[in-house]
């Protein structure tokens, strides 16, 4: 074989290898970028979901607790987003958001309270259930990369008692 067909060979090939290489380089790059991308989105569009839920579940039950109800129209609605968060998250965000959901519906049946008895409910079993969804809510945004302490060391903490052991 001619020397001068083996350089030019050598040359083609070394272009076609570190072509290839650059193109493969190029794609594994933007393809993590892809993937990466579509986490963020999907945090996003979680977070967006679960602060949602979070509101109307907070707004229903302060509306709990010195209103009776006899219009469904808002807890179905706050079903509705248990539904959706059904569709998008496990058992553990799901088994919380229907805790509370059921704590607002004992909360309505419940005696209407006074502005001095909400110091009362810090430790209820109404507010356990909203802390016990907002560490599923943040463990499940911590999948996705969200930068905070682990859900289990507010675990540990105590509930504020708001002056409750004074009214003994």
């Amino acid at each position: 074989m001619d020397p001068n067909h083996v350089s030019a060979f050598a040359g083609v090939l070394g272009a076609a290898v570190g072509g290839l290489t650059s193109f493969g380089t190029t794609w594994i790059a933007q393809e993590a970028q892809f993937r990466q991308q579509q986490r963020e989105t999907a945090r996003r569009q979680r977070e967006a979901l679960f602060v949602k839920f979070m509101n109307e579940a907070g707004r229903l039950y302060a509306d709990a607790l010195s209103h009776e109800k006899d219009d469904i129209a808002d807890i179905v609605q706050l079903y509705a987003i248990v539904a959706h968060l059904r569709m998008v998250s496990g058992q553990a965000i799901v088994g919380a958001a229907e805790r509370v959901v059921h704590a607002i519906v004992e909360a309505y049946q419940a005696p209407n309270r006074a502005l001095h008895e909400i110091g009362d409910l810090a430790g209820s079993e109404g507010m356990i259930a909203f802390r016990e969804l907002g560490l599923v809510f943040r463990a499940e945004l911590a999948e996705f990369g969200l930068p905070s302490s682990t859900p289990a060391d507010h675990r540990s903490a105590p509930i504020p008692t708001y002056g409750r052991a004074d009214r003994t």
